[in-house]
């Protein structure tokens, strides 16, 4: 892995232990046999289901998308409203696999995912059809064409949702935003619509660490352990859109939307995990040169004297 890549201090040790109630191993399986029927069956019908036009597709992907999380065992909370329709650029904060189909349930749109997503078996094929926009993570120099990607689905009223944070946090501690995908917002001027992702105990409303998805935690043991936990609740809060130029450049836009994620966590960061990564990525130098020539959730590139000059003052 490139050492300018985001990384989290989380691991699954230190941070996805479930200490409430356990659901017995039969209905374990049973969930991820569930989960597993769901699965096969989006990956039959997405071919004419993108066929569809784009309110009653977007119905049956909320549809299958909260059965898949209630499959799994997850309720889900929701606060806030969508508002209309159009364009937008939807920025979350990133805590595990799962955020996908929470987004989806709540506000189907393009996702922005890492390369390693389309490689996975079943999932990885699906979330293609589904219109994923996937990034090479170590290919610092596709940033610029992911960025006009981006743009172009903007222009063209989807709404795309990336996790610019650019790796997966455990939710009791958060990492900066990176700016890159902030840019497709300026140039396609549309608003971004911040959404804050919390899972928490059903019991007692502290964050839960099942759903923590971080580290070098293998999406086997992932999905075990979130069949395993019970009384889980996925809470989403839609938060009051950034209008488009409010915010003259990407850096004030990323710090705005960061600041609206962030919010309040409810409980304070476990002792000895830091709210920042431990180095900084190579992109947010204000002085890294933004390269010739996709962006991934964990890519991020700062102004350049070219990326400036394309930023609306």
């Amino acid at each position: 892995m490139s050492g300018w890549l985001p990384t989290a201090p989380c691991t699954p040790e230190a941070c996805a232990a479930h200490e409430g109630r356990a659901a017995s191993v039969p209905q374990a399986v049973a969930r991820l046999a569930c989960a597993a029927a769901l699965t096969l069956l989006a990956a039959l019908t997405a071919p004419p289901v993108r066929l569809l036009p784009r309110r009653p597709r977007h119905a049956l992907v909320r549809v299958w998308a909260a059965a898949l999380l209630r499959a799994l065992g997850i309720r889900v909370s929701v606060h806030g409203s969508p508002g209309p329709d159009g364009g937008r650029l939807v920025v979350a904060n990133h805590i595990s696999w799962l955020d996908i189909p929470l987004v989806a349930a709540v506000l189907p749109c393009r996702m922005l995912a890492k390369s390693e997503i389309g490689a996975w078996p079943v999932l990885g094929r699906l979330a293609a059809r589904a219109g994923t926009l996937f990034i090479e993570r170590d290919r610092i120099r596709a940033l610029p064409h992911t960025v006009d990607t981006l743009t172009r689905s903007l222009l063209a009223g989807d709404r795309v949702t990336v996790f610019p944070e650019g790796s997966t946090w455990c939710g009791r501690a958060q990492g900066p935003f990176r700016r890159a995908a902030f840019q497709s917002a300026l140039d396609a001027r549309v608003p971004v619509q911040p959404v804050r992702i919390a899972y928490r105990s059903a019991a007692d409303g502290r964050l839960a660490g099942a759903p923590a998805f971080v580290g070098n935690d293998p999406l086997t043991a992932s999905l075990w352990r979130i069949a395993r936990a019970r009384g889980i609740r996925a809470e989403v809060r839609l938060l009051p859109r950034i209008p488009s130029g409010r915010h003259p450049d990407r850096r004030d836009l990323a710090k705005a939307a960061q600041e609206a994620v962030r919010g309040d966590t409810g409980q304070p960061t476990p002792p000895g995990i830091p709210t920042q990564p431990s180095r900084p990525s190579a992109t947010d130098r204000d002085s890294a040169k933004r390269p010739s020539t996709s962006v991934h959730q964990r890519v991020d590139a700062s102004p350049a004297a070219a990326s400036s000059r394309r930023t609306p003052s």
